[in-house]
């Protein structure tokens, strides 16, 4: 087998496999994503709170996410999350092993592990914002909602983008961990590919290729964004 056949879209190819693998670690990395963005900016805020047992919590949540090796915190999601939805199903009088879905699973825990991440990037990147600003927001009279409208949340986010660039991309790459819940991603279609057609190499190569066309766009993309954050931020 050859290369080509490996991305050919033909009834022998595996290209229409691997589109479809690729699409679905997508899909996984940005519902990852949007998860732990949610769960991120709670945890920054907690941080920077006055409370001293929110900032104990969000402390605790971050050193276990970041300190937890990422493929084990998949393995508890899934099969933790499995025996939950399993006594649940008892409790209703089904029978059986009700398994936890392979997407939500994966993306589950990755939105874990990315939001730990996210919310040292959206603490710093507050703590970035020049306190000047602010307070001559505050000089003119501007309310607390139009502040954060206007100032506060565009800054942030500027300041955001670098480290949420990186952050997509370690939620890129973990997602191929995902693989271990059955779900068909990226690396799970090139374990497939490689025990149907004994090419290990070839099949784990494309693979390789395929991410790294992927983080190669996701870098553009963040750059592209970059770029216009800074001239909106000129314009303001």
């Amino acid at each position: 087998m050859s290369p080509l056949d490996v991305f050919s879209l033909g009834p022998d190819g595996w290209g229409g496999a691997m589109l479809g693998a690729c699409l679905m670690t997508l899909a996984v990395t940005l519902t990852a994503v949007m998860i732990g963005a949610a769960i991120g900016t709670s945890m920054a805020a907690a941080r920077l709170s006055g409370s001293r047992v929110l900032r104990m919590i969000s402390g605790t949540y971050n050193a276990v996410l970041r300190g937890v090796p990422d493929l084990l915190v998949i393995y508890l999601v899934y099969f933790g999350g499995s025996t939950l939805i399993t006594y649940a199903a008892n409790a209703l009088g089904m029978s059986g092993f009700a398994g936890m879905p392979s997407f939500l699973a994966g993306a589950l825990a990755v939105g874990l592990i990315s939001g730990a991440y996210q919310a040292e990037v959206y603490r710093a990147a507050y703590l970035a914002v020049p306190r000047g600003q602010v307070e001559a927001a505050k000089a003119v009279g501007m309310s607390g909602s139009l502040r954060l409208q206007r100032i506060i949340v565009p800054l942030t986010l500027r300041h955001a983008l670098p480290g949420l660039g990186n952050v997509w991309q370690i939620a890129l790459k973990e997602s191929a961990l995902v693989s271990v819940t059955g779900l068909i991603e990226l690396l799970r279609i090139a374990q497939i590919g490689a025990g149907s057609t004994h090419e290990p190499f070839l099949f784990y190569m494309s693979a390789g290729a395929l991410y790294l066309v992927l983080t190669t766009l996701s870098t553009m993309v963040f750059r592209r964004l970059e770029t216009r954050a800074d001239l909106s931020v000129r314009r303001a």
